[in-house]
C-alpha cells in the first residue's frame, strides 16, 4: 500500500458479498470476537448454514417471549469435514450448550469454541488439526522426459498438490520471529526483526496487527490474495504445467480461489493484460526460466490493492518478486522469495520455507469471491 493510500484503507469498511459468505469472509476470529469475553448460550438450533467461508449455526436462546437469536460461528467446511463432521451432524430442534467468546461489536454472534448436544452430551463441530503425511520414503524428484523437474504429479499420477508449509509467516531470513497461522506475532517488540521497513510501512504493519488483521481485503471482501502469500495459505496450491503452451498454471486453494500463470516462452513484462506498468493487477506478471533444476521466476506489475503476506506486511506498486522453486526430492518443494520494493521496505530482503506434496489429491473445494462491481 501507498503512504497516500494508508489513511484512506483504515476507513475500508466490509462489503456485501455472494451467498458463500453468509456473514463475513475467512478471518482472523481475535478480530471479529474478543478472547477476553467467554460466554455460555444454552438453546434450540433454529438453522444451520453449511457454508464456507465459515459454518454457521443459529441458536434461539431463553423461554416464552424472552427469546434471543445468536449466530455461532464455526470453522470452514473444509476443516469441518476434515474432522468427520457433516451438515448433518446436528438437527433443527437439538437442543445444545454453547461455549465460546462473544462479538467484540456487541451483536448476538459468537465464536463457538464448543457446541454439545444435550440429549447425548456429545461433543460436535470441534476440529482436529490436519498433519502433514509421515513416514513416507522421500524418492527422488520426479522428472519429465527431457529431465526437467515435475512440479507437478510424477509420471503416473493424475492429481496432488503442495500445503503444509513449514512457515506461515513472511520474515526475512535469520529472523527469530513467532507468530501463528494468520501471521500475528506472539511479540509486537520483535516487529523491527521482521523486514527491514521504512518508517510508514512499520507503521502500518505494527497498525495491522494491532488490530488482528481487521482490514485484510481477503477477510473484508474476499479480494485475491497474491505474491509469497498464496504458498503460506491453508489448503495448498497446485501446479498444472501447461507444457505445449509454455506456461504453468499456479492453482491456489484458499481464500479467492484462483490462479495466476507463470509464462515460460521469453515473452517481456509488459503489454500483457495479466499486468504491466500502466494496469498493475493483482498477480502482475510472471516470466519464468529454468536454472538447473530450479524455476526461477521474475514478477512485476503489482497493484497495491492486496496484502501479499500473512500478518498485514506492507508493499506498494513497485513490489518486485524473484521467486526461486526447487523440487528437492519427490515430497518437498522448496521455495524462495526476494523482495524488492523500494517504496515500503530499506533495502531488498529474502525468505524461504517448504511445502509437503500431497499425492493423489485434488484441492480442498473452498470459495470466497469479491462480487463488488
Amino acid at each position: 500500500m501507498s503512504r497516500n493510500a494508508v489513511f484512506g484503507f483504515l476507513g475500508i469498511v466490509a462489503s456485501m458479498f455472494i451467498v458463500i459468505a453468509p456473514v463475513s469472509a475467512h478471518h482472523v476470529t481475535a478480530a471479529k470476537f474478543d478472547p477476553g469475553k467467554s460466554m455460555t448460550l444454552r438453546g434450540l438450533v433454529t438453522k444451520i448454514d453449511w457454508l464456507n467461508p465459515h459454518v454457521h449455526v443459529f441458536v434461539d436462546v431463553g423461554n416464552g417471549n424472552n427469546i434471543t437469536s445468536w449466530a455461532i460461528e464455526l470453522e470452514s467446511t473444509v476443516d469441518l469435514r476434515r474432522s468427520g463432521w457433516t451438515r448433518d451432524t446436528l438437527k433443527i430442534g437439538d437442543a445444545v450448550t454453547v461455549q465460546g467468546i462473544a462479538a467484540r461489536d456487541g451483536s448476538n454472534q459468537a465464536w463457538g469454541n464448543s457446541i454439545v448436544v444435550t440429549a447425548t452430551n456429545r461433543r460436535v463441530f470441534n476440529v482436529t488439526p490436519v498433519q502433514p503425511p509421515r513416514d513416507r520414503a522421500a524418492g527422488p524428484t520426479p522428472r519429465w522426459p527431457d529431465g526437467q523437474p515435475r512440479l507437478g504429479p510424477p509420471a503416473g499420477q493424475v492429481m496432488g498438490y503442495w500445503a503444509f508449509p513449514s512457515a506461515t509467516t513472511l520474515m526475512q531470513m535469520g529472523a527469530n520471529v513467532q507468530a501463528d497461522e494468520h501471521g500475528l506475532l506472539r511479540n509486537l517488540g520483535d516487529i523491527d526483526k521482521v523486514a527491514p521497513f521504512q518508517r510508514w510501512a512499520r507503521d502500518l504493519y505494527e497498525y495491522r496487527q494491532r488490530n488482528f488483521l481487521k482490514d485484510d481485503p481477503m477477510y473484508i471482501s474476499c479480494k485475491p490474495q497474491a505474491g509469497p502469500r498464496i504458498f503460506q495459505r491453508p489448503y495448498g496450491v497446485q501446479f498444472l504445467e501447461e507444457r505445449q503452451h509454455q506456461r504453468t498454471r499456479v492453482m491456489m486453494g484458499a481464500g479467492n480461489q484462483n490462479w495466476r500463470f507463470i509464462y515460460l516462452d521469453g515473452r517481456p513484462q509488459t503489454g500483457s493484460i495479466e499486468g504491466n506498468s500502466d494496469t498493475p493487477l493483482y498477480w502482475g506478471h510472471s516470466a519464468g526460466k529454468w536454472e538447473g533444476d530450479t524455476l526461477v521466476v521474475d514478477i512485476k506489475g503489482f497493484n497495491d490493492s492486496f496484502w501479499f503476506s500473512n500478518g498485514g506486511l506492507p508493499h506498494t506498486t513497485q513490489l518486485h518478486l524473484t521467486e526461486r522453486y526447487t523440487r528437492t526430492d519427490l515430497n518437498t518443494l522448496r521455495y524462495e522469495v526476494t523482495i524488492d520494493d523500494p517504496g515500503a521496505y530499506t533495502r531488498t530482503w529474502t525468505s524461504s520455507w517448504t511445502l509437503t506434496w500431497i499425492p493423489n489429491e485434488e484441492l480442498p473445494i473452498y470459495y470466497c469471491q469479491d462480487n463488488r462491481p
